[in-house]
């Protein structure tokens, strides 16, 4: 699918789709072809910037007071649209990022972001998010409230999941009752148009305060900068790249600003002894689809293997680097995502790490990079371990064979946070002494713990915890993934002391608002009224 547009595209701002304010402008690359997608997409100054903040400042006044009802109007008819034009959509997204129309785009990731907008419409509808608490003998009521404008940076992995203008923080921060700027991926910024005309429509179809929803396409680092640090902007969540997030981050937090970002993550897998002994080939099998989906371009990828020296592993390794070998290297995501991945491999080798396979630029104009696996002993990795644990962004991985458990217990322990930590371990329970030493190091290190299962999906599950620590993401105690707790990063806990009755928010008056909401009244969660 390709464009011919001979004028740069509008940025939405304020309800209006407008001219930007700056001449400069961007195109998108095709990674399938290595060609140039032929939309031209505006650069914003810092007149656009502003205009922006001065909207999403004003809708704010508004948003805020709004009933969890009608905020689920909006999403509900969002998700409504995205439906409707999802052919469109999925074309779009296709050309931009070269991810499969089918399954991935029209059967997995548009499914998930409109299911993610669905549920959040439903808890901003059954506000028990809020975690209204009700104290009647201090008479003492506090609640989560609406934080304030958010800016939205999505990543360049996940077109339509965690699109600026669609995805999960998307969602959050406006059944929060927050407007939401959204700054476009220059890797799909097509797509994002496509979103942002079916935000719009769904705003006016619903009445909501025309600076709710806001798109601009990039900006220079020094005014991204600026409206980071600007009073108007109440909170940004980010997903993308380490170097920019922690950039970003340092503005945030120099004006006390959350800043809810996820940045790197190299995941570590454990496979134990037993595990190896009892099915090692059914394991890697399970590794290469896990390791090789989407051309490693997942958050959650497995991307370090910490294995016990055995000829077990000997043979699992030899499987892992034959099936790397032998399966087509897949179409990296833009032309950066390819630069990165050559980049951080010849980082690892550099460092000492030994090539077993791939570790080149695929010939051609296609954005690809061979098969990569490398290897490293226990030794080693602990003699640099923050080196060793470069994120190879990609369809890379890196061994580390180790001389004992305690030794993957010391390497666990030397890892910066992680999202998630995989241990893979005998389904009789032989090792279930060694594995308790093992998670109880893990669990310290990741958001996430899996048992025997890949840790590259991501469920939609209100028991998902999508974070971990630095720098997995810049907040331990937050999940991006997984209504209603993702709510929280965009809201502001409020305590109501000797407030009366018909001043109070409704969740912490009397009457239960919906007769479906949960709170806790003088410590105990209930749906009933206060007597």
């Amino acid at each position: 699918m390709s464009n011919s547009y001979a004028n740069p595209r509008p940025v939405s701002i304020d309800g209006k789709w407008t001219v930007a304010s700056s001449a400069k402008t961007f195109h998108a690359t095709n990674p399938s072809t290595g060609e140039s997608i032929h939309a031209a997409f505006p650069v914003s100054d810092w007149s656009d910037c502003d205009k922006a903040l001065a909207s999403a400042a004003a809708a704010f006044r508004e948003s805020r007071n709004l009933s969890g009802a009608r905020i689920a109007e909006f999403l509900d008819e969002y998700a409504k649209q995205i439906e409707g034009d999802k052919d469109n959509l999925v074309a779009m997204a296709h050309e931009e990022s070269a991810l499969p129309k089918s399954p991935r785009l029209a059967e997995v990731e548009l499914p998930r972001t409109i299911n993610q907008l669905r549920l959040a419409a439903d808890a901003a509808r059954n506000g028990s998010w809020r975690m209204a608490t009700i104290d009647r003998k201090a008479n003492i009521r506090s609640c989560y409230r609406a934080l304030g404008p958010i800016a939205v940076f999505g990543p360049n992995n996940f077109p339509f999941a965690f699109n600026s203008i669609a995805g999960g923080d998307f969602a959050a921060a406006i059944a929060a009752g927050n407007p939401v700027i959204a700054k476009a991926n220059s890797s799909h910024p097509g797509t994002t148009e496509l979103f942002g005309k079916l935000a719009a429509s769904a705003l006016q179809a619903t009445g909501m305060p025309a600076g709710l929803v806001q798109l601009i396409y990039r900006t220079s680092h020094e005014d991204g900068e600026r409206m980071v640090a600007d009073p108007r902007l109440a909170a940004i969540g980010y997903t993308g790249a380490r170097g920019a997030g922690l950039q970003l981050k340092a503005v945030a937090d120099r004006v006390g600003k959350p800043f809810y970002a996820e940045l790197s993550s190299v995941n570590p897998v454990v496979f134990m002894h037993g595990a190896l002994r009892e099915r090692g080939p059914k394991l890697a099998e399970e590794f290469v689809g896990s390791g090789l989906m989407g051309a490693g371009q997942f958050c959650t990828n497995p991307g370090l293997l910490l294995l016990l020296n055995s000829d077990e592993t000997e043979q699992f390794i030899q499987s892992v680097v034959d099936k790397y070998t032998a399966s087509a290297a897949g179409t990296l995501l833009s032309p950066s995502v390819e630069s990165s991945l050559v980049k951080s491999i010849q980082v690892l080798s550099q460092a000492g790490a030994r090539l077993l396979t791939g570790g080149a630029k695929v010939q051609g104009p296609r954005c690809a990079v061979a098969n990569t696996v490398l290897r490293v002993t226990g030794t080693e990795m602990l003699s640099d371990p923050h080196t060793f644990q470069t994120e190879a962004f990609g369809n890379a991985v890196l061994i580390a064979v180790c001389d004992s458990y305690q030794q993957i217990v010391s390497i666990i322990e030397a890892l910066e946070g992680n999202l998630t930590g995989t241990i893979y371990s005998d389904t009789q329970g032989l090792d279930d002494h060694e594995y308790a030493k093992i998670a109880d190091a893990l669990e310290q290190r990741v958001g996430r713990v899996l048992n025997d299962k890949m840790p590259t999906g991501v469920a939609v599950s209100p028991a998902m915890n999508h974070g971990g620590p630095y720098p997995a993401t810049s907040h331990p105690g937050f999940t991006a993934v997984g209504i209603p707790a993702s709510l929280l990063r965009f809201a502001k806990l409020t305590c109501y002391d000797a407030v009366r009755e018909s001043r109070l928010p409704e969740v912490l008056r009397s009457e239960n608002p919906t007769g479906a909401t949960w709170r806790s009244i003088d410590g105990t969660w209930t749906l009933g009224a206060i007597e």
